[in-house]
C-alpha cells in the first residue's frame, strides 16, 4: 500500500493518479498523555491504521494526486539518521571536487570510519512543500536517496533481522550546504530533509538493495544509480545505526547518495525517483530564505 499525508493533515491511500481519503482510519490510534511514547503515533499503530484504511477505501472520497499538497508521510520521527559517502562513485567525486570535499582529506576512509549523522527533525518537509535555500554565497546541492522508515523498536539489531524492523520505504532528499561545518549543522537547515512522496509499505518493495534511483534538475538527469552499489547496504546500515542508537517506530534512515550531486538554485524543479517506491517533483522556492 502507498500511504500519504496531504493537505490539512489528511491521510490518503495513493492509487494510480488518485488519493483516497481514509483520514477516519486515524481514529484507531489511541490517545496519549504526557510523557508520550517514543515513536511516531501513526507508525506505532501502522498495522491497525492500514487495516482500517483498507476497509474505508471502497467508499472513500477521491481526489486527483496532482491536486493535493503532499506533506512528509512521517509527521513526528524520533530522529532522522543519514549515511555519508555510502556509494564509491560519490566518494570518488568528492575527492576530485573541492566544492564537495571542502578541504577534507579523509573521505576515502569511508562510512565505517565516518559513522552516521543526524539531521534535525525541524528540517523535514514533504514533496508538496518548497525547499527554501539559504546561504546564497555557498553551494547548495541535491542528494537523492532511498529512505527507510523503522516500524519496530530495536537496539543492536543483527543483520539477519534488520529488514524485520523496516515497515516502509520512501524517497529522501538530503539537501546540503557545502562548507567546513559538521554535516549535522549544514544539512539540518529548515526544509533540507525532504521525505515522500508517500510511504510504500515494505511488502511492495521487495529487496531494497536492488532499486534504481535518480534525480533530474529542470528535466536534466543529474544522478542515476542503483542501491546495489551501496557500500553499507540496507541491513548493514540498520545494524550499524542500532549499534549506537535505539531505533524507534517512525525513525528515518537515509541510506546515502550516489555520484552526480550538483548545485541547485531558487526556482529549480527536482524530479526524484526510486524504483518500486515512487516518483514526484519538488520545487525550490523562487528566492532564498
Amino acid at each position: 500500500m502507498k500511504l500519504c499525508r496531504y493537505d490539512d493533515n489528511r491521510l490518503g491511500l495513493v492509487r494510480d493518479d488518485e488519493v483516497l481519503d481514509v483520514t477516519k482510519a486515524l481514529e484507531v490510534i489511541p490517545e496519549q498523555r504526557w510523557p508520550l511514547a517514543q515513536g511516531d503515533p501513526l507508525i506505532l499503530n501502522l498495522k491497525k491504521v492500514l487495516a482500517a484504511a483498507k476497509k474505508l477505501a471502497p467508499k472513500a472520497r477521491r481526489k486527483k494526486l496532482a491536486r493535493v499538497k503532499l506533506l512528509s508521510p512521517v509527521a513526528n520521527p524520533g530522529k532522522i539518521i543519514a549515511a555519508p559517502i555510502n556509494y564509491n562513485d560519490h566518494i570518488a567525486e568528492s575527492i576530485k571536487d573541492p566544492g564537495i570535499a571542502h578541504g577534507r582529506t579523509n573521505i576515502q576512509r569511508g562510512i565505517g570510519e565516518w559513522g552516521l549523522f543526524l539531521k534535525a527533525n525541524s528540517a523535514l518537509i514533504g514533496f508538496g512543500e518548497e525547499i527554501q535555500l539559504r546561504w546564497p554565497e555557498r553551494r547548495n546541492d541535491h542528494e537523492v536517496e532511498l529512505a527507510l522508515v523503522i516500524g519496530k523498536r530495536g537496539n543492536k539489531i543483527p543483520r539477519e533481522k534488520a529488514l524485520e524492523h523496516v515497515c516502509a520505504y520512501a524517497i529522501g532528499l538530503d539537501m546540503t550546504v557545502r562548507g567546513p561545518e559538521l554535516q549535522c549543522f549544514r544539512k539540518s537547515i529548515d526544509t533540507y530533509a525532504v521525505l515522500g512522496p508517500w510511504l510504500t509499505t515494505a511488502d511492495e518493495v521487495g529487496d531494497p538493495n536492488h532499486l534504481d534511483l535518480s534525480i533530474e534538475v529542470n528535466g536534466e538527469t543529474k544522478q542515476s544509480s542503483n542501491t546495489k552499489y551501496l557500500v553499507y547496504d540496507v541491513e548493514r546500515l540498520i545494524e550499524f545505526g542500532s549499534s549506537m542508537y535505539t531505533l524507534h517506530p517512525g525513525d528515518i534512515i537515509m541510506t546515502g547518495t550516489p555520484a552526480g550531486v550538483s548545485p541547485v538554485k531558487p526556482g529549480d524543479t527536482l524530479h526524484a525517483y526510486v524504483e518500486g517506491v515512487g516518483e514526484a517533483d519538488v520545487r525550490i522556492a523562487p528566492s532564498y530564505a
